[in-house]
């Protein structure tokens, strides 16, 4: 008997990330001056070189830009550095994900408000920086409940949530911080589009013999599918690209899931399901 190939419900890109590239890509088509992302537009490697092929190049800082137009990566950024790539002359454009900024601004109104500042999510990561950065550095970053140990916190306490983080992540945390405070403000700003993606991929993993997730290894949401998946299904592999997968992975499935993060365009999805078709048919 064949395997069956199934692709979880939701998986790939999500609104934000498809806006982020339409951006891009029209910016390159309509400039004839460079254009180039600050730091990768997404965290997709193999998406960040077919942008390079496309015209759209990849900058670490600013001082690497001194004319057209800089893209302002889907993750965010601090407002001074949108302040000063204005004040150098460049172009800017705006790919920050709709979602990201309402952390910006629930950040931002929670400092303003006289709240100590929780931000739940990966210490480091592009995105919570730029959270970092609208709430004035005035924020502790905590990646689970073991890091409140040590912080000196005021009795008003409001938490907001990288948008990629899980649900179980942000209630542990609250869970342990809710006996610290005497008032606690909890605003969940956990993107559907991720909560939707996890879901789906842990009730495929729970049926499934073998998954396989796709997308950037230095992708928060999709190494958090990939751990997702692995508790339900231990065989669970990681890829960017359909050139990673191993024919032995499939020996006697019955069931393949496959999920994606929400940085994986569709397009990658269907090169793997086509690879692991051609592999099954000739097992």
């Amino acid at each position: 008997m064949s395997a069956t190939i199934r692709v979880a419900e939701h998986a790939g890109a999500c609104y934000g990330v498809n806006r982020a590239l339409e951006l891009a890509r029209r910016c390159a088509l309509e400039h004839e001056e460079p254009v180039h992302t600050l730091g990768p537009l997404i965290h997709n490697p193999i998406v960040v070189e077919e942008l390079a092929e496309q015209g759209v190049g990849l900058s670490q800082s600013l001082d690497e830009i001194d004319r057209g137009s800089v893209i302002i990566r889907s993750h965010g950024v601090v407002p001074q550095v949108i302040e000063d790539a204005q004040a150098r002359g460049l172009s800017v454009v705006d790919a920050t994900c709709p979602y990201v900024k309402k952390v910006h601004k629930a950040a931002s109104n929670l400092v303003h408000e006289g709240y100590d500042l929780i931000i739940v999510g990966e210490s480091g990561h592009p995105e919570v920086e730029g959270i970092v950065g609208h709430a004035e550095g005035k924020a502790h970053v905590v990646a689970s409940p073991q890091d409140l140990d040590g912080l000196t916190l005021g009795k008003r306490v409001g938490v907001v949530v990288q948008t990629t983080q899980t649900a179980a992540n942000l209630s542990a945390v609250v869970a342990a911080l809710a006996p610290l405070v005497s008032e606690l403000r909890v605003v969940n700003t956990i993107c559907a589009a991720t909560s939707e993606r996890q879901r789906a991929a842990a009730s495929l993993a729970s049926e499934a013999d073998i998954m396989i997730v796709v997308g950037g290894k230095n992708s928060g949401n999709t190494r958090r599918l990939a751990q997702i998946c692995h508790v339900a299904c231990p065989k669970t592999h990681h890829i960017e690209d359909a050139a990673e997968l191993d024919r032995s992975w499939f020996d006697g499935a019955r069931l393949i899931g496959i999920t994606a993060g929400a940085s994986t365009p569709q397009a990658h999805i269907e090169r793997v399901v086509s690879a692991i078709e051609h592999m099954t048919a000739q097992s």
